[in-house]
């Protein structure tokens, strides 16, 4: 079972359902992916992309040409980690020797492990798509070698820091036999930020490098908005999957805040309701992360940018209100949005070429 806990790596729009039909509609204007490419390279930006993750698919043919590779390629290395991260089925030992040598391999060491490719492990996981992603790790790294310098550099960055939260995340949570909580907010700060800050920190460094005309604010300014951003869509999955996750033995609830209500993370399951203070301030962290994610895409000329950007911020912003309605029966059901109500999001936004006047509304209303 996969939990995803890697932002970048689930795609925050691949959180949703992303009709493939209508997304075609919004793609007239975009230019085809298929460039001049080694055949295998042409594979993982295209079909194996579009297994792993359709809607993160749809959002890179939105974006313009230089963007594609460093986004694309970071989004699967993300999501090749996390599968080995989060794939329950094996053994702690055996996925954290796998995760730490592939984090390794992307930083461009050869470590003694490297002569075993990850076929062995690939053969091991229930999903197809996940499986071929896998298989082709020779192919991805040999893609990051090919890159120019900067985007490479980018790339390495940010996936050592996610590798970081991922390998935080098999350690703190081994077995699910029992309860374990982060024991302070600051943990959780920490652990957002590796696992999704850090991604708004690349998307604004590759966007500021490869668009002379992406914004009008400093780079200082949208770095800081990327950052709450990510950590913004972060908590959005954590306050969706607590119950999930308390089944699975993970509270991502600092023990110290429940502690001041009177609880402890095992009581959380009979006693949810004790807990909606500490979840309260969390739902509103999360909200002004989304805010400033908002804010981000709204500063950005292009439009396409604009909305492969800001779409995640307004379908988080939904989900908090629909969480905030729910209460706790969040702990036994996770909420989710209906694919209607995406659709007409998706098309409010397009219609109107994701204007920052349209997005402003749209976030009053859907917080609502």
């Amino acid at each position: 079972m996969s939990v995803r806990r890697c932002t970048f790596a689930s795609s925050a729009t691949g959180q949703y359902p992303f009709d493939l039909k209508f997304g075609a509609r919004i793609l007239k204007a975009t230019r085809n992916l298929n460039a001049p490419v080694p055949s295998s390279i042409q594979r993982l930006r295209g079909s194996i992309l579009r297994e792993v993750s359709r809607s993160f698919y749809l959002s890179i043919r939105l974006l313009p040409g230089p963007l594609r590779d460093p986004i694309a390629l970071a989004y699967l290395l993300a999501r090749a980690t996390d599968t080995i991260a989060d794939t329950a089925e094996i053994e702690v030992p055996l996925r954290l020797e796998k995760l730490r040598t592939l984090a390794a391999l992307i930083q461009g060491g050869r470590p003694a492990e490297a002569s075993d490719t990850f076929e062995s492990f690939a053969a091991l996981q229930n999903n197809a798509a996940e499986r071929a992603l896998l298989e082709r790790l020779p192919n991805c790294l040999a893609w990051l070698d090919a890159l120019p310098d900067d985007d490479r550099q980018d790339i390495r960055a940010v996936l050592s820091r996610i590798n970081e939260g991922q390998t935080l995340d098999v350690e703190r949570f081994p077995d699910g036999k029992q309860i374990v909580a982060l024991a302070t907010s600051a943990e959780l700060d920490r652990y957002t930020y590796l696992v999704a800050g850090c991604v708004g920190e690349f998307w604004t460094h590759v966007c500021f490098r490869h668009l002379p005309r992406f914004t009008s604010e400093s780079q200082g300014t949208m770095l800081d908005r990327g950052v709450a951003y990510g950590r913004g869509l972060q908590l959005v999955n954590i306050l969706r999957d607590l119950g999930a996750d308390m089944r699975m033995g993970r509270c991502y609830l600092p023990a110290e805040q429940l502690q001041s209500v009177g609880l402890t993370p095992a009581e959380l399951r009979e006693n949810a309701a004790g807990a909606e203070p500490v979840i309260r301030a969390w739902r509103e962290k999360a909200e002004q992360g989304l805010v400033a994610g908002a804010e981000y895409a709204c500063a950005i000329a292009p439009w396409r940018v604009r909305f492969a950007t800001v779409l995640p911020a307004l379908l988080g912003i939904r989900t908090l209100a629909l969480l905030r309605d729910a209460g706790p029966r969040v702990f036994q059901k996770k909420v989710k949005m209906e694919r209607s109500e995406v659709r007409r999001i998706m098309f409010t936004l397009t219609s109107r070429l994701a204007s920052p006047a349209t997005i402003r509304a749209l976030a009053l209303k859907l917080s609502s």
